[in-house]
């Protein structure tokens, strides 16, 4: 977010005019009570109400803090994978002479970077997943469809009926979040593999032996892929 629509906002307009003003009359008056002299008393209150102001200002959008040991297997690794190929990025660039192909490198890794949040977005999603099915137990579901079952053909009541079509509901639900999991996984582990030809391709890209609009090109199609799949697997939440 620019500093200007940071600035032009109400959380500013109503710290200009708030108590912070107060609190920047007050530290004038408290450093005339120091016998300093008034213009010194008063760039000292300007000090403090500008400071107060900026810190009312909203700030842009903040990453996600990543944290691979708060989710599960096959999500973790996905994490690990894609941290490591950032850092080994990272490294490359900052190891480029410093010029307009490095500074261009250095933007495209920044999408490289959204890539990575993109991946801890969906494998934090899909560790939610899997823990649904988990709650679920299909395995006891499944039991106690059978015992349903078996008692429907003694007594074919409308409430054991009602019963049946209420577990193979459940079990429906399980079997729909479990491929949705499986798709994901499978995705992120492709998405990896090219995360890692991407990183290695920077080395000849940051000494112009690649083609740089090629390469671009292959990173923000990887970015929208992940993309697409956080929205995808977002979707389950309102399935």
């Amino acid at each position: 977010m620019a500093f200007r629509d940071r600035f032009y906002t109400p959380q500013t307009a109503r710290a200009i005019l708030s108590w912070r003003i107060l609190l920047g009359a007050g530290a004038a008056a408290g450093v005339l009570a120091l016998g300093v002299a008034w213009p010194l008393a008063v760039a000292a209150g300007v000090v403090v109400y500008g400071g107060s102001v900026l810190t009312s200002m909203p700030r842009g959008p903040q990453r996600p803090r990543i944290d691979p040991f708060t989710v599960q297997e096959p999500w973790r690794q996905f994490v690990h994978g894609a941290q490591s190929a950032a850092m080994r990025l990272h490294q490359t660039v900052d190891g480029a002479t410093e010029g307009p192909l490095r500074d261009r490198i250095a933007a495209i890794t920044a999408k490289l970077d959204h890539g990575l949040d993109e991946t801890w977005r969906i494998a934090r999603r899909g560790h939610e997943i899997d823990e649904a099915v988990r709650r679920l137990d299909p395995t006891g579901l499944r039991s106690r469809l059978a015992s349903l079952e078996q008692r429907s053909r003694e007594d074919g009541s409308d409430d054991l009926a009602t019963a049946i079509a209420s577990v193979e509901s459940q079990l429906s639900t399980t079997e729909r979040l479990k491929q949705q999991s499986t798709r994901a996984a499978n995705t992120l582990r492709l998405t990896q593999t090219r995360l890692d030809e991407l990183v290695a391709r920077a080395a000849e890209v940051t000494i112009g032996a690649g083609d740089t609009d090629a390469y671009e090109h292959d990173v923000e199609d990887l970015v929208v892929e992940l993309e697409a799949l956080r929205l995808a697997v977002e979707e389950t939440r309102t399935a």
